[in-house]
């Protein structure tokens, strides 16, 4: 009787260790940590950051390999081809899971099946800043002016999020800009100090010190947050444009297909590191609003409706399946 009551429940206790065994073994090497930018950027600062600390808490290192080119696109395809083990993990934003499935005709991954996020960092604010020598000191000032004279906003290029915010604006205030799109944030920021185009949304690191030094003039930020190193200024939802809340995010994401154990393991890694006071002050410093919450199938639901919001912007923006 006790051999055939083992004989059945070994069967059993086999498949629960089977189940349990890649989140205790996870991770049993090197993990490779994909950056989809140039070193030297805000998300390979964010990487290196999040990566020194999952080494820490996991024991194994996370080396950086830094994949730029085609809108994240290159580096989102290593990954979806990668093995679903765990040991290749990427760095991803908002255009890589959200906004690229509207703005490509056809993409080499499928977002929902290819690559799943596993943790959510934190949020990116954009302010809306103008040139000084432009007579606005409000959203209703600018609204005011837009419709007396043309405008012309700058952009990282177009189905940017300095594109894409600037083209919800135009929609919630119905006033008319030009779109002048550039190779990067930096020479439309510095278009903007040189009174080229009057105006731009760019994320707060490159444009802080400039709107700090009184080279440009912020009007707003579009998050409904303030951002804890900046918060002298508004939300675009506090000083003219009710329930305006819009941010690009960055986040952590693993092949499809990566056991469940693994990713929650994951999960609760970077959860864990973003909540270390040092971590905290840095993404602040950084300009980013840390996020560190949220399980893989409160992700999971997270991710399908910024698509679908995102979607929209797009194509309303004229810009959709246009790469």
């Amino acid at each position: 009787m006790r051999l055939k009551a083992w004989s059945l429940s070994a069967p059993v206790a086999c498949l629960l260790f089977s189940l349990q065994a890649p989140a205790q073994d996870y991770p049993n090497r090197q993990v490779n940590f994909v950056v989809p930018f140039a070193p030297g950027g805000g998300t390979d600062v964010l990487g290196r950051l999040i990566g020194q600390k999952l080494s820490e808490r996991l024991g194994k290192p996370f080396v950086i390999e830094n994949r730029p080119g085609a809108g994240t696109l290159t580096a989102a395809l290593q990954v979806a081809k990668s093995a679903p083990d765990g040991h290749t993990i990427m760095m991803v934003t908002s255009s890589t899971l959200a906004i690229n499935v509207t703005l490509y005709k056809q993409l080499p991954y499928d977002p929902g099946k290819d690559l799943l996020l596993a943790a959510l960092i934190c949020s990116v604010p954009f302010a809306l800043v103008v040139d000084p020598s432009l007579p606005v000191n409000s959203v209703t000032d600018l609204v005011k002016l837009a419709r007396e004279r043309p405008l012309s906003y700058g952009s990282g290029g177009p189905g940017s999020f300095h594109h894409l915010m600037a083209e919800l604006f135009k929609a919630t205030t119905g006033v008319p800009m030009t779109h002048v799109p550039y190779r990067g944030t930096l020479p439309a920021l510095n278009d903007v100090v040189a009174g080229h185009i009057q105006l731009m949304f760019s994320d707060m690191a490159p444009a802080y010190p400039l709107i700090q030094g009184r080279k440009v003039r912020a009007l707003g930020l579009t998050t409904a947050q303030r951002a804890a190193s900046a918060p002298e200024i508004p939300p675009l939802a506090e000083v003219g444009l009710p329930g305006f809340d819009w941010a690009a995010w960055q986040s952590v994401a693993v092949p499809g297909g990566t056991p469940k154990e693994i990713v929650a393991k994951l999960n609760a890694a970077v959860n864990a590191a973003i909540a270390e006071p040092d971590v905290v002050k840095r993404l602040v410093d950084l300009q980013f609003i840390p996020s560190g919450k949220g399980s893989p199938e409160e992700l999971e639901r997270f991710v399908k409706a910024e698509a679908l919001r995102w979607g929209k912007v797009v194509r309303d923006a004229g810009v959709a399946g246009t790469e």
